[in-house]
């Protein structure tokens, strides 16, 4: 049983492998090539067709059947893919839009000359489709061959439609009339010999006793024949190409890519049975949109492309430079007329030409009489450059005149004609002096001074102009020094000018220009407003010679033309000072901050007012003020002198700071502290304790304090609970006690009024300061390493011992002496 299952199971992988076999084979000899003029059109036939990569692939494999990898890299329809030319035909898939990073340095180089060339792009560019269309209306002059469909009708007295096939010998066959030879015959010759053979039997189709025919013939294409026409020579693809037989030469050319970089494009032959039928120019069709050689293709015509014979290259300012071909019989004109012709900034009364020799270069110039008759050779280089930036007809002026600017020369051949195209003259036109600024034929730059007011009174003859005059005509505010007044001082905006200057004008008197600075500030003195006037004729010998003038005016402040006005008027350069009224003051406030009735804002209502008086308005002090503690914080403006002797101060005391590393500026506010003794203040109003306030101070009555604080180099810096009876050191013991590197003849106590008391020296002994409720204790850490009692005592005695035994020394070799 078991071998059974086994034996079946064989024979159904044997059937199954076998109908896939079959199968694969069958589907191989199923597929029949590809039609001439379909999907491969331009490969041979019988040919595989290399693909991207170079791989053959059979001409007859479907797409089915083709790898994934080989379907990518599969060359594409209607380009011929001979490998002999697979370069050029990589190239030429480049120039159509593929990727140019996958062509070699030689093919890059071929392919940016193939650009140059003139009529390369119409081949290059894929959008461009001359292949004519198959629907169109039947031609005339179309020769009949072999596999053409013509449709015969006849209409009019007869009626009948005649589907005809030609047949590969030539020959179609028709009812009744039998074999007729339309092989290479015309449609309008094809048309005359179908209607001598249908009228022996087809009556009205001749014509008779002078009547026109009653009965009409015509003769129209159903489906073409497919021709096949090879092109060869020096073109980008040459192959056989299967064309549909109402292409002309042009679109075998096309179909083949073009002429290559050494191809000609001026002279491409129709081959046909050995001899050449046509001849046509492309330059023909790009220029003039006419291609008449470009003759229908028949089977097996050959389109022939060979080598250029001239060609040379213009550049420069044409309108299309680039790589053109010439023939024989043309020269530089026909050249320009293909680059489109100059633009519209070409030098065009001459060109150059770079033309190689036998053993060197030359260069040729050519003038634009001889462009018709110069005849160029091949490799020549035609450079049109650009015309000058300059003008030959070209006269300059400027400054005082209406309308400055450039004037032609033939226009404006004298300066007061030259005046006249400029409009004449501004108001403020100095007509003393003219400057003419001439250029000679050295280019060297002459003056030429000249009198216009004298010229315009013909008191003198009018000056001749030439090419490149520059004529200057000066303003009168030109040669005159700005002129200005200031103002400073109690005005509204003295700085509306450049630090309150305005300028100077005539007749200007002292309310005009107040106007002009805004008018008083209400702190302003206008009962002695002061004008301060330079002295233009002080006496230089003298030695008390007075250099200014000062006057005094009282102005009105509503600054109105009455009988009021001083009616001053100003000079150039005159400086007006309006001070401030010496009884004006704005209101200055003090505050008051704590353990007050009325804290605040307090206005100073006197000059001399003073803290006694601030806190009696304020209505005096509460239950729980501090008075011992209480503080006065005073804002003052730092002047340079202060901010330079801090610098200093500051310096010195910390010799480790780089120079100006102390940020402090003139101007800024400085806040101080001022010790105060309230109690003494409130029992003696108006003594020397009770100091005058100022605008800015604030007051501060802390509530009633109970702890130190002690702080510094001290084994544990804390606060402590005040105790009447406890001493400093008392408080330097509840903070742990001094340490080694503690400085104790500097240690301090801050008051709480912000006064300080350091301790002093007693003999060798300390006397530290008082210690109040409120107050803040700091011990400051030693400098350097400063030797303790114990150490000093060392070095005394090893100093001592040293000195005692030099000593000893000393009397012993004295006494050795004697």
């Amino acid at each position: 049983m078991n071998v059974t299952r086994t034996d079946k199971l064989k024979k159904f992988l044997l059937l199954f492998v076998s109908v896939s076999v079959l199968s694969t084979g069958l589907t191989f000899s199923q597929v029949a090539p590809a039609p001439a003029g379909t999907g491969t059109t331009g490969a041979p036939a019988g040919t595989s067709a290399p693909n991207a990569s170079g791989q053959q692939l059979p001409a007859n494999v479907p797409p089915n059947l083709i790898p994934q990898n080989l379907k990518n890299n599969q060359a594409k329809p209607g380009v011929n893919q001979n490998t002999n030319q697979q370069p050029q035909n990589q190239a030429n898939t480049d120039s159509a839009g593929t990727n140019s990073a996958m062509l070699s340095d030689a093919e890059k180089e071929k392919l940016e000359m193939r650009n140059k060339i003139f009529g390369y792009s119409l081949f290059a560019n894929k959008k461009f489709d001359p292949i004519p269309d198959l629907q169109m209306a039947t031609p005339a002059n179309y020769n009949i061959g072999p596999g053409d469909q013509l449709n015969v009708y006849i209409y009019g007295y007869a009626e009948g439609t005649y589907p005809l096939t030609v047949n590969r010998d030539g020959f179609v066959s028709i009812p009744r009339v039998g074999n007729v030879n339309l092989s290479g015959k015309t449609i309008e010759e094809a048309t005359k010999i179908l209607i001598d053979k249908f009228s022996k039997f087809t009556p009205g189709l001749l014509g008779t006793g002078g009547k026109p025919a009653l009965s009409k013939l015509t003769i129209t294409l159903g489906q073409v024949r497919t021709v096949k026409v090879f092109v060869t020579g020096e073109v980008i693809n040459p192959a056989s190409y299967s064309l549909p037989s109402l292409s002309s030469a042009f679109n075998a050319l096309y179909q083949a890519g073009g002429p290559n970089e050494i191809g000609t494009f001026r002279d491409i032959k129709v081959i046909r049975n050995n001899k050449v039928v046509s001849r046509f120019d492309i330059y023909e069709y790009l220029t003039k949109g006419s291609l008449s050689g470009a003759i229908t293709v028949q089977d097996n015509d050959n389109i022939s492309v060979g080598y250029y014979q001239t060609r040379v290259t213009v550049m420069g300012n044409v309108k299309r430079p680039g790589i053109y071909e010439m023939k024989p019989e043309e020269n530089l004109s026909d050249l320009l007329m293909f680059a489109g012709g100059f633009t519209d900034n070409a030098y065009r009364a001459r060109v150059r030409i770079d033309r190689f020799t036998g053993r060197e270069r030359r260069i040729e110039d050519v003038s634009a009489s001889q462009f018709d008759s110069f005849k160029l050779v091949t490799g020549d280089e035609i450079t049109v450059e650009t015309v000058l930036n300059r003008f030959e007809n070209i006269v300059t002026i400027g400054g005082a005149v209406m309308r400055p600017g450039d004037y032609s020369l033939e226009s404006s051949p004298t300066l007061l004609t030259l005046l006249e195209k400029a409009q004449g003259l501004r108001e403020d036109a100095f007509t003393g002096r003219v400057n003419v600024l001439r250029t000679r034929k050295d280019m060297t730059v002459a003056n030429i001074s000249i009198n216009l007011a004298d010229m315009i009174n013909n008191q003198t003859p009018d000056l001749e102009l030439t090419r490149l005059d520059e004529v200057i005509v000066h303003s009168r505010f030109e040669l005159a020094e700005p002129s200005h007044v200031r103002i400073s001082g109690e005005v509204n905006n003295p700085n509306f000018g450049e630090e309150g200057h305005f300028e100077y004008m005539a007749n200007m008197t002292l309310e005009d220009l107040l106007l002009k600075a805004g008018g008083f500030k209400e702190s302003a003195k206008a009962s002695q407003v002061v004008v301060v006037r330079r002295k233009r004729d002080a006496n230089v010998l003298a030695s008390d010679a007075q250099i200014a003038e000062e006057y005094t005016f009282d102005v009105s402040r509503d600054l109105s033309l009455n009988s009021r006005a001083s009616n001053f008027v100003l000079y150039p350069y005159d400086e007006v000072i309006v001070r401030k009224a010496p009884n004006y003051q704005e209101q200055k406030f003090v505050t008051i901050e704590g353990e007050i009735v009325d804290p605040g804002e307090h206005v100073i209502t006197n000059r001399n007012e003073k803290i006694s008086d601030i806190i009696r308005r304020a209505g005096g002090l509460t239950a729980l003020a501090y008075i011992p503690g209480a503080t006065l914080l005073r804002t003052t403006i730092l002047t340079e002198a202060e901010v330079r002797q801090t610098k200093s101060a500051v310096e010195e005391i910390s010799s480790d700071l780089k120079k100006g590393s102390i940020e402090i500026a003139v101007g800024e506010e400085r806040q101080d502290f001022i010790g105060i003794r309230l109690d003494r203040i409130l029992k003696n109003p108006g003594s020397v304790e009770d100091l005058i306030v100022q605008e800015g101070d604030i007051i501060r009555i802390p509530k009633r304090l109970e702890t130190v604080q002690v702080q510094g180099e001290l084994l544990y810096p804390t606060t402590v609970k005040y105790e009447r009876g406890m001493s400093f050191m008392d408080y330097i013991s509840q903070a742990g006690g001094f340490k080694r590197s503690s400085l104790r003849r500097s240690a301090y106590v801050k008051y709480p009024n912000g006064s300080v008391d350091r301790t002093r020296k007693f003999l060798v002994f300390n006397v530290y300061p008082k210690v109040e409720p409120g107050s803040e204790i700091y011990v400051p850490t030693r400098a350097g390493n400063e030797l303790t009692p114990q150490q000093i005592l060392q070095q005394g005695i090893s100093i001592t011992s040293t000195l005692f035994t030099l000593i000893i020394s000393v009397l012993a070799f004295r006494q050795f002496a004697n």
